[in-house]
């Protein structure tokens, strides 16, 4: 069978050093993902090496539907690429590319078969989305 990978990126006006802190340190994970304001992500862990865990609790701040986000690294190389593998067999990929002050982000994913594409899409380019708004304000 073969998988749909789904497509993301954004640009983030900062250096890669902040940019590469802000997406793997879990006391900035907390802060960022997350696709919406009635939503949140009340704690992260991360191990940052091949082999390493990465998981976040995400859920509603209401309390009505939460889940565990976790993945498993295959590659890390500072400042320019994560590679992992979901818990449910999918893999993704994100890429940092960094040029005068901006930091380009791109992640490829492996689609899920529970929901569409579209909504797949828009509920990781909101996290990302809200990254970069993050790392921009911060």
């Amino acid at each position: 069978m073969k998988t749909t990978k789904i497509n993301i990126e954004t640009f983030v006006s900062s250096a890669g050093k902040k940019v590469w802190d802000c997406w793997t340190k879990p006391e900035h994970i907390t802060q960022w993902n997350f696709a919406s304001d009635d939503w949140r992500c009340p704690s992260a862990q991360n191990d940052l090496s091949v082999g390493g865990k990465y998981s976040a609790r995400m859920e509603a701040k209401d309390g009505s539907f939460g889940f565990d986000f976790e993945a498993t690294y295959d590659e890390v190389i500072d400042q320019k690429k994560i590679a992992y593998t979901m818990s449910d067999g999918r893999q993704a990929i994100t890429t940092f590319e960094s040029t005068a002050g901006v930091t380009k982000i791109h992640t490829v994913f492996d689609a899920e078969s529970e929901n569409p594409i579209d909504m797949q899409r828009d509920g990781w380019q909101a996290i990302l989305n809200n990254f970069k708004k993050y790392v921009e304000g911060y």
